[in-house]
């Protein structure tokens, strides 16, 4: 299925992620947000204690599942979940652009052909340039010497190369990645903090409010503990999906 097959609606943009310890829990957090967010995302935490099947037991027709387990390995193991996970039916998963091009360039190739054996829908694959926990300073101590807006184009620009439909990234560089990448080149942005909330940035180090993100040029929107910390959770993801319809209309006529 190309990518563009899938036309998502604003709530669709608003990725709830669902960092719960179990599936009850899970499954509470999907009918409490359903009717504001379209896309919730499946992580480690959940993904550890709950498996293939319990992601299967969250499909459902009216919602997205966002994958989210950073594969990084050789090119060889990648490939091989990759078909794994197409077989689930994630509409989105992640894969560390830290691998390299041979292990992207496996993964796309692999979810390709496994998707169209099944008959199913390709997920969109997004690259993780650098973790939003991360600072200049904690890049500088993994070795990098790039400032993390210039490494952070160069892991984009690999991931385009290999045939990936989008990355992973912060607010502070998703315009210079459009800019670089093109406007079709999807950006997913974590770290998402709501403009009326005073939120706490917790353990992210690269933070931003859900309009100027979406202005920037972000197609997704990774929220978590802001809603789940919420009193009133809907009502929260209804203000953020509303900064996103109002950073759209912005994006599309040019009034930034």
């Amino acid at each position: 299925m190309p990518r563009n097959a899938w036309k998502p609606s604003l709530k669709d943009r608003l990725v709830f992620a669902l960092d719960v310890d179990d599936l009850e829990e899970a499954r509470q957090w999907i009918d409490a947000l359903r009717g504001e967010v379209g896309t919730f995302k499946v992580g480690l935490q959940l993904f550890t204690r709950i498996g293939p099947e319990g992601v299967r037991g969250l499909m459902n027709s009216d919602l997205q599942i966002f994958l989210d387990l950073k594969l990084h390995d050789i090119p060889h193991t990648v490939a091989q979940a990759s078909r794994g996970i197409a077989a689930l039916g994630a509409r989105m998963f992640t894969v560390h652009t830290l691998g390299g091009t041979d292990m992207l360039a496996a993964c796309a190739e692999a979810i390709a052909e496994e998707a169209g054996r099944l008959g199913l829908p390709r997920p969109l694959i997004l690259g993780v340039t650098l973790l939003t926990s991360l600072d200049e300073a904690a890049a500088r101590a993994l070795g990098f010497n790039r400032k993390i807006r210039d490494q952070t184009l160069r892991l984009a620009a690999l991931a385009r190369q290999a045939g990936l439909d989008g990355v992973v990234a912060s607010s502070q560089e998703v315009e210079s990645i459009k800019k670089a990448c093109g406007s079709e080149f999807l950006a997913v942005v974590p770290g998402i903090r709501p403009t009326e909330a005073g939120e706490k940035a917790d353990d992210q180090k690269r933070t931003g409010t859900p309009l100027e993100a979406v202005e920037r040029g972000a197609d997704f929107l990774v929220v978590g503990r802001p809603l789940r910390q919420s009193s009133h959770p809907a009502q929260t993801a209804r203000e953020i999906v509303e900064e996103i319809r109002r950073g759209w209309q912005h994006r599309s006529t040019g009034t930034l």
